[in-house]
């Protein structure tokens, strides 16, 4: 199974005892984070919790961003038509399994990280 390409931390504890799927989905929801605000209204609706805040992503003008987990991922599509920013696409699943890694935030953002600009990211000062 493809991994999320974001994470550079192992996954919490409490993520990686959730049960993984049964068999491979039809469809695979992909997070295009061109678009994504991290506003996390899609994990609302997700019924078996696969999208989750990506830890330590290290992208300095980010507050925060989501990622699925396709490994967990059932292809149900509620994120897709819940997501207000129409970011969340659905793919055949081999599609969705070859789009992921091309649609994390290191990949298509190529903003600086954190280490890149010499610190913390600085929030709102005013």
């Amino acid at each position: 199974m493809a991994e999320n390409t974001a994470r550079k931390d192992p996954r919490p504890a409490a993520i990686a005892a959730k049960l993984v799927r049964k068999k491979e989905p039809r469809l695979l929801a992909v997070i295009h984070q061109g678009g994504c605000t991290g506003c996390e209204a899609c994990i609302v609706f997700c019924p078996v919790d696969c999208i989750e805040v990506v830890p330590n992503v290290g992208i300095a003008q980010f507050q925060q961003v989501v990622e699925v987990d396709i490994e967990r991922c059932i292809g149900c599509a509620l994120c897709a038509k819940n997501c207000p920013w129409d970011t969340i696409g659905m793919y055949d699943y081999a599609k969705g399994i070859e789009l992921t890694p091309s649609a994390t935030v290191a990949s298509v953002c190529g903003q600086k990280t954190v280490d890149d600009v010499g610190g913390a990211p600085v929030l709102n000062e005013t």
